[in-house]
């Protein structure tokens, strides 16, 4: 597992991500965002952060764009979360996804979201082959996540 973080830019961190989440807990879904809930693992408080989910012959990920974020790290720690989307929360179990499965997970996350997340794969995209997916797939924590009950 890499520790590799790419810190988001002071547009992304101050003005993107606070009006993507703003508009999901308003109800009102970017491209499939919802707040990402999860307790941090050193503090104990929730922490909120917009994510992308997304649905793969039947299951449900979260991929890390920019790598062994915080919010990675907690889920790894915790096993579980809360997605938030205007009034509607949704449970889950997080289980991380071996590094020999990300990439058909990265692929088809960036065949939706490479317009948006792209400048943090390294030029890869849905088109490269199975050994460049590979190749970045330690930096980029992939998480199944399954709705539990509340």
């Amino acid at each position: 597992m890499a520790d590799e973080f790419r810190r988001p830019g002071w547009f992304t961190a101050h003005l993107l991500n606070p009006f993507v989440a703003l508009l999901t807990r308003l109800g009102l879904s970017v491209a499939g965002s919802r707040v990402l809930e999860v307790r941090g693992r050193k503090s104990g408080e929730p922490r909120r952060t917009p994510v992308n989910v997304l649905t793969l012959d039947g299951e449900r990920y979260l991929v890390a764009p920019r790598g062994n974020t915080q919010w990675a790290r907690n889920l790894r720690v915790s096993g579980s979360g809360r997605l938030l989307a205007g009034r509607r929360a949704e449970t889950f179990a997080a289980t991380e996804v071996p590094e020999a499965g990300r990439p058909p997970i990265l692929r088809e996350y960036l065949r939706r979201w490479k317009w948006e997340v792209g400048a943090f794969f390294e030029g890869t995209g849905a088109d490269s082959s199975e050994e460049e997916l590979r190749a970045i797939a330690p930096r980029h924590p992939i998480f199944r996540i399954e709705r539990t009950q509340s």
